[in-house]
């Protein structure tokens, strides 16, 4: 298996602000339409002139004012209600109460280059990251009586999404969200790499746009983003590989049939299988560690060879169709609590890659923040 260098991105200190800003927003039949993703591809320094000929044919608006959204989603029976605004990432933690922005998986420098590198092209974030928090009651209250007025903007996209959107900027309002923010902290739910890019196009060019990055932030407590398990496969990985990786740290697969398999995966149980056989390997010994952790840090390193690639998969079916006998095993993952995910991070640990799927993510161009050009870093 090829060894792959991930490395924590860096800490923004707080206090957690979110700025206004005015959005590009995409008409409501070309938001969640497969093909409004081709506005955003190479040539990334042609970007800005397309989204002006789409504005000019009516496919793009642009907001007269600056504001603080509201932005409600609902999605497969799933609503999601967040303020969207332009994070600022202008400082770093030196300290780990001084962090506003808590990441919970690593990243890899040369992604984050490159997307940097396209932002800038682009002039503007195409997209929201998304973060979570546990708000103040003070803040719920103002996001429910805005959810309880008639929005500025709501339609159903081209992917089924319901959305609905109201611009915040009121001084007042807004004062009372920076200060409701202020003592917060988030979490990266979405978009590790982003974040990253955030942060080194600051460096570039700082005390400018650059200086916040376009986010998205959700209460969990009181409309939640589903947090969804990553399930893997293991190619050039058989069963017997598995046992005796298993074996050599101290747990046992204990075998069983397809059925008892999958209704044992729980947070100390992982099911195993090739297609033929079936097991459940019984971690015992957790401590304060997740399943995903266990399988990446204790039990690849003991296979005997390989893994030779790693598949991700976002479902049990598409997980288990892989597996292969002799050739590619599937093990299942259960999804962590949001609130160990928190403790996670804030203990300064990184999950491994994909540890964590948050859903539903919203369609790519409900609100883009444009990006000119600010002041070059001194050289």
């Amino acid at each position: 298996m090829v060894a792959v260098t991930l490395v924590p991105p860096p800490y923004v200190a707080g206090p957690l602000r979110l700025h206004p800003f005015a959005a590009l927003r995409l008409v409501p039949r070309r938001v969640g339409d497969p093909s409004t993703g081709r506005a955003f591809a190479r040539p990334y320094r042609d970007v800005a002139e397309r989204l002006q000929r789409w504005q000019a044919r009516g496919l793009l608006e642009r907001d007269a004012h600056e504001a603080v959204y509201l932005h409600e989603y609902s999605s497969n029976g799933i609503t999601v209600r967040g303020l969207v605004g332009a994070l600022d990432v202008s400082r770093r933690a030196i300290r780990p109460s001084d962090r506003a922005v808590l990441p919970h998986e690593g990243i890899h420098p040369e992604q984050a280059d490159d997307l940097a590198d396209r932002m800038d092209e682009m002039q503007l974030n195409p997209a929201p990251i998304l973060l979570v928090h546990n708000g103040t009651d003070r803040l719920r209250e103002v996001q429910a009586d805005l959810a309880g007025r008639e929005p500025d903007h709501e339609f159903v996209d081209r992917s089924q999404q319901h959305h609905r959107i109201w611009a915040i900027t009121d001084p007042e309002r807004l004062d009372v969200i920076a200060n409701e923010l202020a003592s917060s902290t988030a979490l990266i739910a979405d978009g590790h790499h982003r974040y990253a890019a955030y942060l080194r196009l600051q460096r570039r060019r700082p005390s400018g746009p650059c200086d916040s990055g376009l986010a998205m932030l959700v209460d969990q407590r009181q409309t939640p983003l589903f947090l969804g398990p990553i399930h893997r496969t293991l190619a050039g990985t058989s069963f017997d590989d598995m046992s005796n990786a298993a074996d050599s740290i101290g747990v046992q697969i204990e075998v069983v049939d397809e059925q008892k398999a999958v209704a044992g995966l729980a947070s100390d149980a992982l099911p195993v299988t090739d297609g033929e056989r079936w097991g459940l390997i019984r971690l015992d010994h957790l401590g304060d560690r997740i399943a995903v952790e266990v399988l990446h840090q204790d039990l690849l390193p003991a296979l005997p060879h390989g893994p030779s690639a790693i598949g991700y998969h976002h479902t049990v079916e598409d997980a288990l169709n892989r597996a292969q006998d002799g050739s590619t095993v599937a093990v299942l993952l259960p999804a962590p609590p949001v609130d160990t995910v928190l403790k996670v991070a804030a203990a300064d640990r990184l999950l491994p890659e994909k540890a964590t799927s948050f859903q539903p993510k919203p369609s790519l161009g409900v609100l883009i923040r444009p990006l000119p050009a600010g002041p070059a870093e001194p050289s």
